[in-house]
């Protein structure tokens, strides 16, 4: 069976590909089974300090394999869109950024996996739209990420009406961080990751889960809770080696092998 998904490890990052462009990169049972695992290896590898999310070809993801689902109604079965779900949280909850490199257009489930992503840049000519409507469905999985994302609003017009919009768009309303001409997508995407690289491991990963934790939070328990962590990221490994080389004027070594993903909380972990 030809492989569906790619990864590959590379200076600190882990790229995980999506390559099934005889069906648009449709979400079938077996590319989202090899996403999954290697979503969940990327998340698990000390040694990936960033993951990249992209595709080949002219579409990043169609969502649904529709043929498959189809064919899985007629036989009495749905497979749905559940197994979507397991990928979307690991996405969302990774402690280490997930940076989207959109190389074209999403739909549907497709557009679940751009949300998740935290940092995301894509090219200004894709196209995007939720059009489970105009199927006779709903975004009901990819909405747990969506209506996190976008302000409710933007959602409820993408959801009822299905419409496309380009890239420029995406960017207004918070569904990329940038979009850019295809020939600078790849520049975007490292400077991005350059940036993140400058940043601790655990750091990253706490910082990541602020945005997660804060919004749910009462505004007393929040400060409580706040200054409890920050107190434990001053006291960690990390900050010791970031305010260090700050005084000596070098800029810091972060290595993941040395600072446990996860803060001040983790294990240990000790500085040459």
């Amino acid at each position: 069976m030809t492989e569906l998904v790619h990864y590959e490890l590379r200076d600190g990052v882990g790229t995980i590909t999506m390559d099934s462009p005889h069906n648009r990169n449709a979400l079938s049972q077996q590319l989202t089974r090899e996403l999954a695992a290697h979503m969940d290896a990327a998340i698990a590898d000390a040694g990936v300090r960033v993951i990249v999310l992209t595709a080949t070809g002219t579409v990043f993801c169609s969502g649904a394999d529709l043929k498959e689902q189809r064919e899985a109604n007629q036989g009495g079965a749905s497979t749905g869109a559940t197994s979507l779900a397991p990928i979307l949280e690991a996405m969302w909850e990774a402690p280490k950024p997930v940076v989207g490199r959109i190389n074209g257009a999403a739909r549907a489930g497709g557009m679940g996996l751009v949300g998740a992503c935290d940092i995301a840049v894509g090219v200004d000519t894709a196209t995007f739209a939720v059009n489970e409507v105009r199927i006779g469905v709903i975004p009901a999985v990819i909405s747990v990420i969506l209506v996190r994302k976008l302000s409710l609003p933007v959602a409820m017009e993408l959801f009822l009406t299905g419409e496309a919009f380009d890239g420029e768009r995406a960017a207004a309303i918070g569904l990329l961080n940038r979009a850019t001409a295809a020939s600078e997508l790849d520049t975007v995407v490292e400077q991005y990751l350059d940036a993140l690289r400058k940043g601790a491991p655990g750091a990253l990963g706490g910082a990541k889960r602020l945005i997660r934790d804060v919004p749910a939070m009462e505004l007393h328990a929040g400060f409580e809770e706040m200054a409890a962590r920050s107190a434990g990221y001053f006291a960690s490994a990390e900050a010791l080696e970031g305010m260090t080389a700050f005084a000596e004027k070098r800029p810091p070594t972060w290595a993941a092998q040395r600072f446990p993903v996860g803060g001040p909380d983790a294990a240990p972990a000790t500085i040459d």
